[in-house]
């Protein structure tokens, strides 16, 4: 880590591929607890008063598209006229069964696609995630928070966050700037929002990181004045874009295909988790203070094609002696990813909003304990 300062968003549950995500991933949980080894690949699109859900889902039982994206919009704040999208926009599915050329190498045990999967870990933080991305979820989880139980009331939907650390020597010691993009009603004033963040989000949360206090002045909210209307009428939204913002902020790699809306057939997402399983317990097993995980698969084929471990100079022991470690914790085969890690629960949507790692609630962040 040679960066004197690295900066990382994320965005709140409310804004428009977020939205999407969410919608994806309700539809695959509902998939699951219809039958759990569904077969499901939906991409969602939402913008001023429209959205369209179009892919593959393959389960025994009826799915309600319709009412499930209609009670996430809900959920989610967006029942205002005034947004200009609402759980009354229209609605269109075009989804359809996955492809027999697909299934017949899936049923079969082997990868839903091809692809290279990432994982990452460091010891900057308890959740062992790195340090900005981890405060940028944290903040947009509150500018949810603080609009959702109305201690600030003029908020809507919609939100991002993005931090600036500065880091001396590969560590992380301040923060620079904080930015928030917040919409709110017409009457709300500028500068009491940004007190009112200040003094709700960042203060607390950097404090909850024992992250030295910032002045006000390094607090920038919406950067272009005012920010009335968010949500889709404003910006198009579609599964799967918010690929940094899911993983670890740019601060490590990241494979080529998003997580929401896929099956754990599909390894763009579970072997995304795996490696960030193997990742978490190298650092949490103090064999390395920085570790990431690469996985490489082939549609139809079961195991890896590739799989390899990078510290970055900061190994504890031997890389050899990391890696039988690493690969001793879980079978890597398609299958042994799904029953190693039991990704046939409806869990899905809650990943779809502050980040698939560093929560505990999911199976993937769990830290082994050996003998």
């Amino acid at each position: 880590m040679n960066y004197s300062i690295f900066a990382s968003e994320s965005v709140a549950s409310g804004h428009p591929d977020k939205i999407c995500d969410q919608i994806s991933d309700a539809v695959l949980d509902e998939a699951i607890k219809n039958y759990p080894k569904s077969r499901v690949a939906v991409e969602t699109l939402v913008t001023t008063n429209r959205v369209v859900l179009a892919g593959e889902v393959t389960c025994p039982k009826p799915i309600e598209f319709e009412k499930i994206a209609r009670g996430i919009i809900k959920d989610l704040g967006y029942t205002k006229d005034e947004y200009n999208f609402t759980d009354r926009s229209d609605i269109k599915v075009f989804v359809h069964e996955q492809s027999g050329d697909i299934a017949q190498g899936v049923d079969s045990g082997g990868a839903g696609d091809q692809g290279m999967m990432f994982g990452y870990a460091v010891n900057e933080t308890p959740e062992l995630m790195p340090l900005p991305i981890a405060l940028a979820h944290k903040l947009v989880a509150k500018l949810d928070e603080l609009r959702e139980t109305e201690i600030l009331p003029y908020l809507r939907p919609d939100g991002k966050s993005e931090v600036c650390v500065i880091y001396e020597k590969g560590k992380p010691v301040a923060v620079d700037h904080v930015v928030f993009a917040a919409p709110h009603n017409p009457d709300a004033k500028k500068e009491q929002i940004r007190t009112d963040l200040f003094k709700l989000a960042v203060l607390p949360i950097l404090e909850t990181y024992k992250i030295p206090a910032i002045s006000l002045d390094k607090l920038i909210l919406n950067g272009t004045g005012r920010w009335e209307i968010g949500g889709p009428a404003s910006d198009t939204g579609v599964t799967g874009r918010k690929i940094v913002v899911d993983t670890y902020g740019g601060m490590a790699r990241i494979g080529g295909g998003c997580f929401s809306g896929k099956d754990p057939t599909k390894v763009d997402r579970s072997a995304a988790y795996a490696a960030r399983f193997l990742a978490k317990n190298i650092v949490a097993a103090g064999l390395a203070e920085r570790c990431e995980v690469q996985l490489a698969y082939v549609i139809g084929y079961s195991d890896p094609i590739a799989r390899a471990v990078e510290t970055f100079g900061t190994e504890k022991k031997g890389l050899k002696e990391i890696e039988d470690f690493a690969w001793s914790l879980l079978d890597l085969s398609t299958k042994g990813i799904v029953e190693g890690l039991n990704l046939l629960q409806p869990i899905y949507r809650n990943t779809a909003r502050y980040g698939h790692f560093g929560r505990n609630e999911f199976p993937w962040e769990k830290i082994v304990v050996l003998n």
